[in-house]
């Protein structure tokens, strides 16, 4: 059995108009594509209109999706696209990144200056992301943060998997020089 054949039923049911159905589909997609469009626009306002876009844009196009990629794989593809779009549109710098642990509602009260050593580090780290073009930012989203295969991002972005690699190499080739200018990474 297809592991992703209960999504392809929820699709099903959605296109005859069950609510529940499509309510379905964004719960159990709604983490996924909100850490995708935060990962390129960082935690803004912004970033839920586009999650919400994400869904919209779906839902008019039930009847086009085909099943061909797995439905995680589609709605990242939306979500990269329209984030794409939003970057281009407002030409603006934003942060990359959220505090994954204060989101969750985790806090280590024990060693507040460590904390604020981290916070300091990924700040850093995050301004450094945003020196990266579009085009190496989403590699590094998709594979380092959201964690897909070379072959899965290669597919969200429509690329050949060498560009997706050397995109990657390129990526991380400036994040390590612009983190050691900022004397965080250390050879």
């Amino acid at each position: 059995m297809n592991k992703y054949a209960g999504d392809w039923e929820l699709v099903e049911k959605a296109r005859t108009g069950d609510e529940r159905a499509f309510a379905a589909i964004v719960r159990k997609f709604e983490p996924m594509v909100a850490n995708v469009v935060k990962g390129m626009l960082g935690n803004v306002a912004e970033a839920d209109d586009v999650g919400q876009e994400v869904f919209i844009r779906f839902y008019h196009s039930l009847d086009r999706y085909r099943g061909d990629a797995a439905l995680r794989t589609y709605l990242t593809r939306i979500a990269i696209n329209l984030s794409l779009n939003e970057l281009k549109k407002k030409k603006r710098v934003v942060s990359l990144f959220t505090q994954k642990q204060e989101e969750a509602g985790y806090s280590d009260l024990s060693d507040e200056g460590r904390d604020a050593e981290k916070r300091d580090t990924r700040e850093v780290v995050e301004a450094a992301l945003l020196k990266l073009e579009e085009g190496f930012r989403s590699v590094v989203v998709l594979r380092l943060i959201e964690g897909y295969s070379t072959k899965e991002t290669a597919e969200i972005l429509n690329l050949p998997m060498g560009t997706v690699l050397s995109r990657l190499s390129r990526a991380q080739k400036q994040l390590k020089e612009i983190l050691m200018n900022e004397k965080i990474f250390k050879p």
